[in-house]
């Protein structure tokens, strides 16, 4: 904009003068005499609303999985920033910083006088704290985006209302607050917001480690910081304005002209590193990660905790600055992405998603499964190996996969809170024809009549001990009808079963003639199945699935929104005798040496002895394969499927690797671990009080 000098002379002139007032007098008397000059300070600039990244750490509360933000930035106090970047940021900005309370009225000064030599407005004489100002407003989420382009515009009124707000500011921080809080606010240039993101997007550390030359480096940036950014943009100008920064320390007398001269040799050493945003930026070397990240970020958008719309926890997420430590444990992790991956490799169109689960809590420790989480394109118009599907919890379209026999569970468990006993004994037949009319396959006489696997194993006088152990289907048909499947379904639902299938959710909703249930022809989740397994393994205690250890905000306050949400499912009686029937598959012997039998023997083995329970599922022609393991310490399930062809069975042939991969994973995790019990049904659940 160019101005006639006189024109210029007259506001500037104006200007100094009103500061001048402002600069000597007491408040008293400046009000009356400068025409209220002071104002009151808008809340932005009271208590600024600062936009911070949230960072999401491992359980031990120091590997970084990734952070979500909108800006990136970290607020750090003054304690943890190195003195030479404080000494170079105000040799760069404002050298008489200390001195003016506010408003410059000697470089307002100075201003003028280039300004009319020159006719151009080319100078304005702003002070860190004026710069300060001017970055709150246009950062202001609660003002409009007018009001905040207002706040940058470059016209005298704006000019007038900045210095009044910075006057007003200086009468209430201290000069070390004003500095804290503009380092905190700058733009550093290459999307670092703050000098902490400057700090590790430039040189990939601390602010508290820098040093002369890279405090003067990032120093010289703020002026114009995409034009000097060094990683993309000029790095001669880059350098030439760390120079002027550090000549501008000598003559303040931070460093001598030695050290100045010694920092102008250095060569330009950056150490670039971006700062990972979102789940697909998990490490490349840990891309496994994304699918817990995944987890835990729908997790986070169903907390009304933290908004009271999506998009408003979406904003808290990206702006609030939370510190999120979650429940994943990466060697846990790792183990479990291990074990799937020697099942079905990356290449295989089958997988074997995976979750383990800490009974009590509910926090999931690992969520594996043989695919990369990546937006990156497949080969060959395939699906794989890069997908961001939730092949692990489900959601997002992801409904789950038929988990087989290991429905039994929500049976034995509704008969067992009626009063039934563990001894029940049925002779089951194969085939078995039941109430529920049906016709085609499957049915005799206009009634269904399932069959069992291998009747020559599994047919004959069986308990819940037996029939949980040799997964006899007739047994548990039966013991469903006695009990109703409305109450077989209804404990799926208290366990944490979420029908996500439209067909499934309209079955659950009307589920007197769903006598197929108990076999396990719903669709399911490894994260759901450990989940309701862990309510066993907790003594009745059903916990909500919890990624999340701890959460802090950015003032450091706990949020309660980390803390298990759990409650009674069944009792610690009906649980026991559950997790009694659950050793017979596995191969181990319950407390009143009543099992005849399992399916999978070599868990026991594979986890050295330690107690241990769980079942095995088989969906109809081995279409999927199954297998729940759990400890009083941990809950572990994995479904070996297609996930994009359900008619791409996997056969029975993969049970044992699918029973291998889960129960290695559970030893490896609990590897060192105290052994622990399971407790002793009582006599009357277990026989009805006659044993």
């Amino acid at each position: 904009m160019r101005l006639r000098p006189i024109a210029l002379l007259l506001i500037m002139c104006g200007l100094v003068g009103g500061l001048l007032v402002t600069a000597v007098l007491p408040s008293t008397t400046l009000v009356g005499l400068a025409g209220g000059w002071l104002v009151s300070l808008p809340r932005s600039l009271q208590a600024p609303p600062s936009q911070q990244a949230s960072y999401v750490y491992a359980n031990d509360g120091k590997t970084l999985i990734t952070t979500f933000y909108d800006q990136n930035r970290r607020n750090v106090g003054l304690a943890d920033i190195a003195p030479v970047m404080q000494q170079a940021i105000v040799a760069a900005e404002d050298t008489r910083f200390y001195q003016h309370h506010g408003v410059d009225v000697k470089g307002m000064a100075r201003a003028l006088v280039s300004n009319v030599r020159t006719g151009q407005a080319g100078q304005g004489g702003s002070t860190l704290t004026m710069q300060y100002v001017r970055n709150v407003l246009k950062n202001d989420p609660a003002l409009t985006p007018q009001q905040r382009q207002a706040a940058t515009a470059g016209t005298p009124l704006r000019k007038v209302q900045e210095m009044r707000y910075a006057t007003a500011l200086e009468r209430k921080l201290s000069k070390q607050d004003i500095l804290d809080r503009y380092l905190n606010i700058a733009y550093f240039g290459h999307g670092a917001y703050g000098i902490d993101a400057a700090s590790h997007t430039y040189f990939g550390k601390p602010p508290s480690q820098l040093g002369l030359g890279e405090s003067a480096l990032l120093a010289g940036l703020v002026q114009s910081p995409d034009a000097y950014d060094p990683i993309s943009g000029d790095r001669a100008g880059a350098l030439a304005r760390r120079s002027y920064v550090l000549d501008a320390m000598a003559k303040m007398k931070d460093v001598s002209t030695g050290e100045a001269a010694t920092a102008k040799a250095e060569p330009l050493a950056l150490h670039p590193q971006q700062q990972p945003n979102n789940c697909t930026a998990v490490p490349a070397a840990h891309n496994d990660w994304g699918f817990f990240c995944d987890y835990f970020h729908q997790w986070w958008k169903a907390q009304p905790q933290f908004g009271a719309t999506v998009a408003d926890r979406e904003r808290a997420l990206n702006a609030g600055g939370y510190t999120i430590v979650t429940s994943l444990d990466p060697s846990i992790q790792a183990t479990a992405q291990e074990q799937s991956l020697s099942v079905y490799g990356y290449d295989s169109p089958r997988v074997l998603p995976m979750a383990v689960v800490q009974p009590g809590t509910g926090r999931v420790t690992a969520m594996a499964v043989n695919r990369h989480y990546s937006l990156d394109a497949n080969p060959n118009g395939q699906s794989y190996p890069n997908t961001v599907n939730q092949l692990v919890a489900g959601g997002g379209g992801v409904n789950g996969y038929q988990a087989g026999s290991t429905f039994k569970l929500f049976t034995m468990l509704a008969a067992l809170s009626s009063g039934t006993p563990l001894n029940t004994t049925f002779d089951a037949q194969s085939p078995f024809v039941t109430k529920w009319p049906a016709s085609g396959d499957g049915s005799c006489d206009g009634y269904w009549c399932p069959v069992d696997a291998n009747p020559a194993w599994m047919d004959g006088q069986r308990t819940m001990w037996g029939g949980y152990g040799r997964s006899v289907n007739t047994y548990f048909v039966w013991l469903e009808q006695q009990v109703g499947p409305q109450n077989a379904v209804a404990m799926a639902q208290r366990l944490g079963i979420t029908f996500r299938s439209p067909s499934d959710a309209a079955l659950a909703a009307n589920p007197d003639s769903w006598g197929a249930f108990t076999l396990g022809v719903s669709d399911t989740t490894p994260l759901d199945l450990a989940n309701a397994y862990a309510t066993v393994a907790a003594g009745g205690t059903y916990c909500a699935p919890l990624p999340v250890a701890s959460i802090t905000d950015a003032s450091g306050h706990r949020v309660a929104a980390a803390d298990p949400t759990c409650r009674r499912a069944v009792s610690a009686d009906v649980a026991a005798a559950a997790a009694d029937a659950a050793r017979c598959p596995v191969g181990q012997e319950s407390a009143y040496n009543r099992c005849d039998g399992g399916t999978a023997p070599e868990v026991s083995a594979i986890l050295g002895g330690r107690p241990v329970a769980g079942k095995t599922g088989s969906s109809d022609g081995s279409a999927t394969e199954t297998f729940v393991g759990f400890t009083p310490q941990l809950a572990a399930a994995g479904i070996a499927t297609n996930p994009e062809n359900p008619q791409d069975h996997v056969g029975g042939s993969v049970s044992a690797r699918v029973n291998r991969a889960v129960a290695t994973t559970l030893a490896t995790a609990l590897n060192g671990q105290p052994y622990q019990d399971f407790p002793v049904p009582s006599n009357e659940i277990a026989f009805g009080g006659r044993g």
